[in-house]
């Protein structure tokens, strides 16, 4: 699977979510979606979760980039975790938040990080225990339930975003 296709099945159907929102004024003002109803499947086998990290590490090595890549399990504990050669120190720690945010929340942390840059009642979101609210951790589903999450670091967000849904792409 493509990672724009991924993209848009993260962002719509898997997740069913639905801010209905734009841009400006309106999402300042908007509540956060409810929490999506994917089921909790097994935890993710360590084999999936280092194909997961090898695809992201993949994306990372074509583009240049240097990134920290942590798999974490549907409790947000971690199953496998690679940083790239010289990659910053700071992105392990950072990776691994990520992916636990995602999993814990069973949502990409882009839209914590776009519900923050909203102001108003998505500035709540900064007090949320466990959600880090940057780019870069994506739940990863499989036969239609969460088995964990991705987080990628070392970027920017973007790229970070970008490299997260390789590693995505590449469980399935």
């Amino acid at each position: 699977m493509n990672i724009k296709k991924l993209s848009t099945i993260v962002a719509t159907a898997a997740f069913g979510l639905s801010i209905g929102l734009s841009t400006g004024s309106a999402l300042a003002q908007a509540s956060f979606a409810a929490p999506p109803q994917i089921p909790y499947g097994a935890p993710i086998s360590t084999e999936a979760a280092k194909k997961a990290a090898a695809a992201a590490i993949a994306e990372a090595q074509k583009n240049k980039w240097k990134m920290a890549v942590a798999i974490v399990d549907t409790g947000g504990h971690l199953i496998y975790f690679e940083r790239m050669q010289d990659t910053q120190t700071g992105s392990v720690d950072l990776a691994i938040e990520k992916a636990r945010t995602s999993a814990l929340f069973r949502r990409p942390t882009k839209l914590f990080q776009d519900a923050v840059a909203g102001g108003g009642e998505g500035l709540r979101l900064l007090r949320l225990t466990g959600a880090i609210p940057i780019d870069g951790g994506i739940p990863l589903i499989q036969d239609g339930k969460l088995v964990g999450a991705v987080g990628v670091s070392g970027g920017s967000g973007d790229q970070d975003g970008h490299t997260a849904m390789a590693g995505a792409a590449g469980l399935k």
